[in-house]
């Protein structure tokens, strides 16, 4: 089962479970999604009716635990941990994963000082093997360690939850991105449509320097054989005359007359 599917029905149990429940009731479910090693998406949760009346409640508290994993970071929980509940090891783990979630929403090669400040992290062996073992082997992100560069590269991350305002954003960039698209496309179209011309253009030329080459080759051929029927009637003569011509010069031999 990957991730996607795994986190999918622990999602729908904890919506299920946190739908029968009121108040105090909810308290255990917030913890219990917030400390789950295999999810790191909490807006379904957020968006039930029983959950959003816990505002401004005894217990609102813990709904700003649950806004925290869905949209903050751990340097969040910090400057807030003075109103929210202590968070357990699990929370703070998990917490600390989604940090590094967010930091490659907008970059794909994170400086080691920047994880290690972000992390509260003190030395690179320490980072290292938080990224390998908690956030590459739970699947969250792909990624390379460039211990030269000193540098973490992600090409993948698991996507968080949207924060407030933030839909209006992605509206917009893909509305840019399909505007630039059909631009481009009608671009292409262009191109293509020039090169089709191009081509039978091409064909064109071709045609007529093919025709104009037999032209050349039929009215050579025409020439020559009127050449060489001119040689023929100007140096050539029947045989016969010259036969005629041959004995008429040759001297004749004189025929003595036989003695008896």
């Amino acid at each position: 089962m990957d991730m996607e599917q795994k986190q999918a029905e622990i999602i729908d149990q904890l919506v299920r479970r946190a739908s029968t429940c009121n108040g105090e009731a909810l308290l255990p479910i917030i913890i219990e999604a917030t400390s789950h090693p295999s999810l790191f998406a909490f807006s379904e949760i957020l968006a039930l009716p029983n959950v959003a009346q816990l505002e401004g409640s005894t217990y609102s508290v813990y709904l700003d635990v649950l806004r925290l994993f869905a949209h903050g970071t751990w340097g969040d929980y910090k400057c807030n941990a003075s109103r929210i509940p202590q968070l357990s090891p699990d929370q703070i783990l998990k917490l600390k994963q989604l940090t590094v979630l967010t930091l490659a929403e907008s970059n794909k090669v994170l400086p080691y000082d920047t994880l290690m400040a972000e992390l509260d992290v003190t030395n690179v062996r320490e980072l290292e093997d938080f990224l390998i073992n908690e956030c590459m082997y739970a699947g969250i992100v792909r990624g390379k360690l460039d211990q030269l560069k000193r540098c973490f590269e992600v090409p993948f991350a698991a996507g968080r939850d949207l924060r407030p305002g933030q839909l209006g954003n992605m509206l917009h960039t893909l509305s840019n991105w399909l505007n630039t698209s059909e631009n481009l496309l009608s671009s292409i179209q262009d191109k293509i449509k020039w090169a089709d011309n191009m081509s039978e253009l091409d064909k064109k030329h071709r045609k007529e320097a093919e025709e104009r080459v037999e032209d050349v080759k039929k009215s050579l051929s025409m020439k020559g054989d009127i050449d060489s029927r001119g040689h023929k009637e100007m140096f050539g003569e029947p045989s016969g005359v010259m036969d005629y011509e041959e004995d008429r010069i040759r001297p004749k031999r004189r025929r003595h007359p036989v003695t008896r």
